[in-house]
């Protein structure tokens, strides 16, 4: 199972509304709310690293209310 991390910017005022359509797609398995530059953290997990990568490209990013997105993919660790 590969896992991502979704930074998502929201334009104002349109933050429970793009939390909930995140939350309703396939293969996001959390969604918080955090402080900073960025208003949600959005957990992906797939099989590959391919599939999770299209889920953000395909539906996550053409969510309306996204202003932007930093995708961060989880590496093993040492």
């Amino acid at each position: 199972m590969e896992t991502l991390y979704l930074l998502v910017e929201t334009e104002l005022g349109r933050l429970e509304e793009v939390a909930r359509r995140v939350r309703a797609i396939p293969s996001v398995v959390e969604v918080q709310g955090v402080t900073g530059p960025f208003d949600l953290i959005v957990k992906v997990q797939a099989e590959h690293i391919n599939a999770a990568l299209d889920i953000v490209m395909s539906r996550i990013r053409r969510v309306p209310g996204i202003k932007r997105t930093e995708t961060l993919v989880t590496v093993s660790g040492p």
